[in-house]
């Protein structure tokens, strides 16, 4: 599942990173809201290729591999590789900027949030629910709907969590979901949208040392101050910066390595690995997962069968 997350990341990111962003940051599905899909932005990227967003990748790939490989930058555990890149990345783009260079990224290829100039603009941020959409029954179907798919994709992302993590400690699956659907709740009541586990983030968290839950509750409150205190600075940060980071993640989660390995392992591992690895990438990370664990299922039942 690690290399399957792995693998979208890397192809939906390559387009950012060469400044064609026309699909927004984040998106896992095959099919995109713009129209096209995965494979389109790939061959698309080649007629939007910015030689600005290419240099900052490239810089920004070049600091986090640095700042993991050479042993004097390792001991700043306090100031992560990452948070160096976007400052770079922002500082080059800003000069390029002023000096009027061919290099400069455009506003909409860097980050966007909005800025309230005021307290009532601020206010209107936050959007209140419909309380009517309790009498009706389509809010209904589609909140159940909603609550099942994200608690089996939470589930999913904890067992792969789990596996990576550097410590062996199990997530509590039921306390994980109550947490989950508190905090769904609320987020509603505020105007949110539903929350689930996520194993970019976790991946995050972990490879930057965290070791408790509150490296996740850290997060979320700098995620928070962040958006409300800096918005400016962070429209700044340029999207090919965020790119060369979930490169360097979806890398570390779908090594090579990990393809021999199960190559290794024989034909019974190797198949169901490259069948949902296909799945999940043409289809999405819920509905390749659980296509193909389903039918990894019924093909291992039988085998074990038949002895085989």
């Amino acid at each position: 599942m690690l290399a399957e997350i792995g693998i979208i990341i890397i192809l939906k990111q390559l387009p950012h990173a060469f400044g064609y962003d026309n699909d927004f940051e984040g998106d896992e599905s095959f099919f995109q809201t713009d129209g096209g899909n995965t494979i389109s932005s790939l061959l698309r990227l080649l007629d939007h290729v910015q030689l600005g967003a290419i240099f900052i990748t490239l810089l920004a790939q070049i600091i986090l591999i640095a700042w993991e490989k050479i042993p004097a930058l390792k001991k700043l555990k306090l100031i992560p590789g990452s948070l160096i890149a976007v400052f770079i990345g922002v500082a080059l783009n800003e000069i390029f900027t002023a000096i009027g260079s061919p290099l400069a990224i455009a506003k909409p290829h860097l980050v966007s949030l909005p800025i309230p100039n005021t307290f009532d603009e601020f206010k209107l941020i936050f959007t209140t629910p419909d309380y009517s959409g309790f009498t009706n029954g389509k809010v209904w179907t589609v909140a159940i709907t909603i609550a099942i798919v994200a608690s089996v994709e939470t589930l999913l992302c904890i067992e792969a969590a789990d596996r990576m993590h550097v410590q062996k400690r199990y997530t509590d699956t039921n306390n994980e979901l109550k947490a989950q659907r508190i905090g769904n709740i609320i987020s509603a009541l505020l105007g949110g949208l539903p929350m689930t586990s996520v194993v970019v983030r976790t991946s995050a968290n972990n490879n930057a040392g965290a070791q408790s839950k509150m490296s996740t509750i850290i997060h979320g409150i700098l995620l928070l101050l962040s958006v409300l205190v800096i918005p400016v600075i962070l429209n700044k940060i340029p999207l090919a910066t965020l790119a060369a980071i979930l490169l360097l993640v979806g890398y570390k989660l779908a090594k090579p390595f990990h393809v021999f390995s199960f190559w290794g392992r024989g034909k019974y591992q190797f198949v169901p690995f490259i069948a949902t690895v296909v799945a999940v990438v043409f289809t999405d990370l819920l509905k390749g997962s659980l296509r193909n664990r389903h039918k990894h299922y019924f093909y291992f039942e039988r085998q074990s069968k038949t002895g085989l």
